[in-house]
């Protein structure tokens, strides 16, 4: 993996921080995407003052616009000149019920959830073909398992889960893998949610990011498709 390429869509923090960290742990020198410059900015210098074996950099970057995922890929491109990896975490939650769930929050919720995630894997797909390389999602049980004022978020993960199922079978004949992961409760400040030691018992950013080490590191006649992780323990609340 030393030397790999990775593109992680909302990198910044939570998940895709974890993920760019583990990575960069094995060498692999990584680009992550924010929103906001000076975010990506603060997340590489982190990832930096803990990772001497690998390079990062931050761009600033929407998923919900083609032309500004095209032009991060470019970046990735013209600084490393190779893509070997890319990891569509970006993502939100609108909780409500459908009563209360306006049309500006379903827009958003699926704009960036899955249109997102569709600009990401079409921006990067030649570079993969031509690195015969891996993409991941980061779906949710949520893609599987509906909820109670989850409409839109079920609705998008649900679609991504699908949507990933049958990217992989248009790419494996180019000999790019294909997974997506579907993650339970995660300690990270997803919707909000500020972690504490009450959220020791939910899954961890660094727990997903040895998910995605191992996949990288399975035989490549081996590829699991799609991964379901939830806490060992039920909740402790």
């Amino acid at each position: 993996m030393k030397n790999k390429v990775a593109y992680i869509t909302g990198g910044s923090k939570g998940i895709g921080f974890g993920i760019a960290d583990a990575l960069m742990k094995e060498g692999v020198n990584v680009a992550i995407t924010s929103r906001s410059q000076s975010s990506a900015d603060e997340a590489v210098e982190l990832l930096k003052s803990s990772n001497s074996a690998a390079k990062a950099i931050g761009i600033e970057a929407d998923v919900r616009s083609m032309s500004s995922q095209q032009e991060a890929v470019d970046k990735i491109l013209k600084e490393f000149g190779q893509l070997d990896y890319v990891i569509a975490n970006a993502g939100i939650g609108h909780y409500h019920s459908i009563e209360d769930l306006t049309e500006e929050q379903w827009n958003e919720t699926i704009d960036t959830n899955l249109t997102g995630v569709f600009f990401s894997i079409k921006a990067s797909v030649e570079a993969l073909k031509k690195s015969k390389g891996y993409f991941i999602t980061i779906s949710s049980l949520a893609g599987t398992n509906f909820f109670a004022k989850g409409s839109s978020y079920n609705a998008s993960k649900f679609g991504l889960t699908g949507f990933t199922q049958a990217v992989m079978l248009d790419l494996r004949d180019h000999g790019v893998n294909v997974s997506t992961i579907m993650p339970g409760s995660v300690a990270t400040h997803f919707n909000g949610n500020t972690p504490d030691e009450s959220d020791s018992w939910k899954i961890q950013p660094e727990d997903l990011g040895e998910i995605v080490v191992d996949l990288f590191k399975m035989h490549p006649r081996t590829l699991p498709s799609k991964i379901e992780v939830r806490p060992s323990q039920p909740s402790k609340k």
